[in-house]
């Protein structure tokens, strides 16, 4: 893989089950990012679906359960319009300007939750993206990555006030084809994603993330004193 100039933007996103630490990690990875030898570097921090304020109402509403009764299909129109308007506001934009671009869950998530999971026809998914995405590919995809039951309890202490939302409240076999899915979509692009194992205590995890990144993308930590 050729190396890119430190100035270049780059796209990072995080993939896995219910639970599996993602937002933490993210915080942790922005955070160990940011500083380099050369200075402090731009680290843009986002979310799928949301991160921007016409796909944060769109998150809203799927996650409330509206559009369950219209079918997966439906839902996933509905996180590529979210999509759209967050690659058009602040991926491409960040991109453009040489940042870092963090985003938790992305295409992938469509592919495993409304394809593997929902039932939709991939070539229906891949069609889809290829209008939504374009280009704007991730330059690298970490899938955290833990049995079901583990992310599920996660999830449920962790949102213990508010309940489960749309995709926490589906049945076990549900999250079990899910993660299937994320270790199936690893198999088949093994240059563009690492499986992590988020069974680990966050630190450990947290390393093997930088590890990966060290590893994958070095013109990111080329400068840095802590690169694994």
């Amino acid at each position: 893989m050729s190396e890119a100039p430190t100035t270049a933007g780059c796209f990072i996103t995080f993939e896995g089950g219910e639970g599996a630490g993602k937002s933490t990690q993210i915080a942790r990875l922005a955070t160990w990012l940011r500083t380099g030898a050369d200075g402090p570097r731009e680290v843009v921090t986002t979310r799928e679906p949301g991160g921007s304020p016409r796909a944060e109402r769109i998150r809203g509403a799927v996650l409330s359960g509206i559009a369950k009764p219209y079918g997966p299909f439906a839902e996933a129109l509905l996180f590529a319009a979210a999509r759209l308007d967050h690659l058009a506001t602040l991926i491409r934009p960040g991109l453009a300007r040489g940042a870092i671009v963090l985003c938790d869950r992305f295409s992938d998530s469509t592919r495993a939750y409304q394809g593997a999971a929902g039932g939709v026809d991939a070539e229906t998914l891949a069609a889809l993206e290829r209008v939504v995405v374009g280009a704007t590919r991730p330059d690298l995809t970490l899938i955290l990555d833990l049995p079901p039951e583990i992310g599920l309890a996660r999830a449920r202490r962790r949102d213990r006030a508010q309940g489960p939302d749309r995709f926490e409240a589906e049945a076990l076999s549900f999250h079990q084809r899910l993660r299937a899915a994320f270790l199936a979509i690893a198999a088949a692009e093994p240059a563009r994603c690492v499986v992590i194992d988020a069974q680990d205590a966050p630190d450990a995890v947290a390393q093997a993330i930088r590890a990966a990144v060290a590893s994958r993308l070095p013109h990111l930590v080329r400068d840095h004193s802590d690169a694994a």
